[in-house]
């Protein structure tokens, strides 16, 4: 399974993106509690998970500002220690894997690469990335097709950013949430609706910048 139109989506392990020049700001990663709705089901006890860099910050307090009255962001995590990342990977990698008889270790990488970045090329440990969703005024989450972070495999392909087979209400949903966060100037990952980012190689090359702003966070 692909997903649907991913003949049409450049994946994030692509060599184009690989090949973005990333030349470092040296921007600060910064909190996110205090200035916008944070959820805590990925929190961890440094707080990495609510921190973003300053202008993706900036961005998402102008997004958040411009969703319409009741409307919030809710955000799901930003920050993501390269330790972490590699973990995820694998184990998405080696579940592909184990589901698919014969598939190779560089066709499960390329799969794998759908729902969560490669080391090499991950936004989530610049501080560049963020996941979220949108909740009303009493904090729910409004219908966005399917959960924020279900793979390819558990939402049938809904996970798309442009997957067909959601309602109308969740497709409106999505609409809300990509003006808002695109206006702000930033981009998203086409195979996870709920994946935005600014000033990484993938903002990059969407944005048809020359290079990326933020490398691996090293502070």
């Amino acid at each position: 399974m692909t997903g649907p139109g991913t003949s049409d989506i450049v994946l994030i392990s692509d060599a184009r993106i690989r090949g973005i020049d990333v030349r470092e700001c040296g921007e600060p990663l910064v909190e996110l509690r205090g200035a916008l709705r944070i959820d805590d089901r990925r929190s961890d006890a440094q707080g990495h998970y609510a921190r973003t860099r300053e202008g993706v910050r900036d961005r998402l307090i102008q997004a958040d500002r411009s969703l319409p009255k009741g409307i919030s962001l809710l955000i799901i995590e930003a920050y993501r220690p390269p330790s972490l990342q590699v973990s995820i990977f694998e184990e998405y990698r080696l579940e592909l894997e184990q589901a698919t008889p014969g598939l190779s270790r560089a066709e499960a990488e390329v799969l794998a690469s759908r729902y969560v970045s490669p080391l090499e090329v991950a936004p989530h440990i610049c501080g560049a990335a963020i996941d979220l969703t949108l909740v009303d005024a009493d904090g729910n989450e409004l219908d966005l097709g399917c959960p924020e972070a279900a793979t390819p495999e558990q939402s049938d392909g809904a996970c798309y950013t442009d997957a067909p087979n959601i309602s109308s209400r969740a497709r409106e949903h999505r609409a809300m949430l990509g003006e808002a966060l695109g206006a702000a100037g930033m981009v998203n990952y086409p195979t996870e609706w709920w994946h935005w980012s600014y000033g990484d190689r993938y903002w990059a090359y969407v944005s048809r910048q020359s290079h990326s702003l933020y490398g691996p966070w090293r502070g």
